[in-house]
């Protein structure tokens, strides 16, 4: 009995060691210390800085309009007769993409510029022809006048010698008004003296007969002087005659002059509708080659095969340009659009280049790559987002030179280096970052945004 109560008893006191020792009953431990390090390190953890930052997805692009992918449009309508590239072919500028023809009636004419050219020369022709004429007209002008002008030189001549003759025959009426008084005074006194029988009647005869012969000397002369003075009044007449003749004749000349002017007016007006419309034609046909606006790639070739009839403004291809200084847009919401400005850093991933993100220490980040804020579109996209522009940071880690024309990133804009404890109470609460004003922007930046 008593060998069983001690072995009994050496089981039970095996049993206590062996929970004692799992359970480390009556045993001092670290697990407080550890507790205590833990929440201190978390609390010191608090206190390190955390640099706020807004996430944003985006593109590679550029900033500059001619080294984007440019579309090639048919400026006039045409049919696809040959292509001279095909999509991803390296061009230079000034290569020949795609050959068209006209399709349009008024342009079929492959001789459409020379029959332009002959036009131009018979206008011209016809000009010259207007120009002869007008100096003919002038050269007539000259001789009407002349012609006038000696015609009425003879005219004023004559009538010198009719103002003359008049003075002339008004002296000899004169005279023979004064004889045919005294002719009359005769007769009276004769007719006197043959009643008182002084005279005889053949002495009375006579003097009557003197009488008579002054009466008639008197009329002719009296129609002599009003011949002369109705010469006169017609040659007045007639030189006025010869000077309205002449002024008709001159009237109707310059007329003809300014009809002249007016067609070789008109002509000249036709010879340069046709001048522009020939230039047109030629650069019509040397638009049916499109050429490369510059050095690149082809891509997207919208058409396929020969003989497409296409419209004018019709997409044909797409060449993207060789030399592309790359940019990045990214999208942020409206709610963060005010904490980006110009000159503000921002951190970027691309697409296809490994990177480890820490997010609130851009410094322990590897792989990432360096941006600076250009511009900050004003007017919202069609996203709902508004549009950032990010250039190279030259500063920085250079940008690959693998990138592509839309590749996608993800970008982080660096705000403000806060405690962590703030930014997780900041978190917790839904607060927006903290607004910060870029170092760059000067004093007086600063109070005009205040």
């Amino acid at each position: 009995m008593e060998v069983t109560h001690q072995k009994i008893k050496n089981e039970f006191n095996y049993e206590l060691q062996s929970t004692q020792a799992i359970y480390k009953i009556n045993q001092r431990t670290r697990v407080k210390v550890w507790i205590w390090c833990i929440l201190g390190g978390l609390v010191i953890l608090l206190f390190l800085p955390w640099t706020q930052n807004i996430r944003a997805t985006g593109t590679v692009t550029t900033l500059y309009q001619q080294q984007r992918p440019q579309q090639i449009n048919a400026i006039i309508p045409g049919r696809i007769v040959k292509w001279w590239v095909k999509e991803g072919d390296k061009v230079k500028k000034g290569d020949t993409l795609v050959q068209l023809v006209n399709v349009k009636d008024d342009y079929l004419d492959p001789s459409i510029v020379e029959r332009t050219g002959e036009q131009i020369d018979a206008k011209k022709t016809k000009v010259n022809a207007y120009e002869n004429k007008i100096a003919a007209t002038q050269s007539q002008i000259i001789a009407i006048r002349s012609a006038a002008d000696l015609k009425v030189s003879q005219l004023q001549n004559k009538m010198q010698q009719l103002h003359r003759k008049v003075t002339s025959d008004s002296a000899e009426l004169i005279a023979a008004n004064i004889d045919l008084k005294q002719s009359k005074d005769q007769v009276d006194r004769a007719t006197e003296m043959f009643k008182d029988g002084v005279i005889s009647k053949f002495d009375f005869e006579r003097r009557n007969a003197t009488y008579q012969k002054a009466q008639a000397a008197q009329t002719e002369k009296l129609n002599k002087l009003q011949n002369t003075k109705q010469d006169l009044q017609i040659t007045t007449i007639e030189m006025m005659q010869v000077q309205q003749e002449a002024a008709d004749k001159v009237f109707k000349a310059q007329g003809e002059i300014a009809g002249s002017y007016s067609d070789i007016a008109a002509n000249r007006g036709d010879i340069a509708k046709l001048k522009i419309d020939a230039t047109n034609y030629s650069i019509r046909n040397n638009q049916l080659y499109i050429l490369s606006p510059q050095d690149g790639q082809v891509i997207k070739a919208m058409k396929e095969g020969i003989n497409e009839i296409i419209k004018d403004g019709e997409m044909l291809v797409e060449v993207v340009p060789d030399e592309i200084t790359y940019a990045v847009e990214l999208f942020v919401n409206p709610m963060d659009l005010t904490l980006v400005n110009p000159g503000q850093k921002i951190r970027f991933m691309f697409d296809g280049f490994p990177a480890i993100v820490f997010s609130g220490w851009p410094k322990a980040s590897y792989g990432t790559f360096g941006g600076e804020v250009v511009a900050v579109e004003s007017n919202r996209s069609d996203n709902g987002k508004f549009r950032v522009l990010v250039k190279e940071d030259n500063a920085d880690r250079k940008w690959p030179t693998q990138l592509k024309m839309g590749a996608g990133t993800v970008g982080f804009a660096l705000i403000k280096d806060v405690p962590i404890w703030y930014e997780l109470w900041r978190q917790i609460n839904g607060f927006p970052p903290d607004y910060y004003v870029p170092a760059s922007k000067t004093t007086k930046d600063k109070e005009k945004e205040k």
